[in-house]
């Protein structure tokens, strides 16, 4: 597979990326920063050097750090469901 970039980032594996939230409904969940350490169908597990904390996908849009620099949004909603299946499944528009 070819290396993570902008657009091919939601058919990659977001583990190891640094990530952020920057729209919510939710006011707790706002501007949480840290990196992806586990997801799950529904969630991101971030880790933000002193704790974990679980982000439903479905309800927010990420910031995604890349490796070469970029950064990349990206609505939750594009992220629901297991990382294995996200790989093979056709995308659109992603953001």
């Amino acid at each position: 597979m070819s290396p993570t970039n902008p657009q091919n980032l939601v058919r990659h594996e977001l583990i190891g990326l640094n990530a952020k939230v920057v729209k919510t409904m939710n006011r707790q969940l706002e501007g949480l920063v840290g990196k992806v350490i586990d997801e799950t169908r529904n969630t991101l597990i971030l880790f933000n050097g002193a704790k974990n904390m679980i982000v439903p996908k479905d309800v927010v849009s990420f910031n995604f750090y890349l490796p070469n620099g970029d950064v990349v949004r990206v609505d939750g909603k594009r992220l629901i469901g297991r990382a294995e299946d996200r790989i093979k499944m056709k995308v659109r528009n992603w953001r």
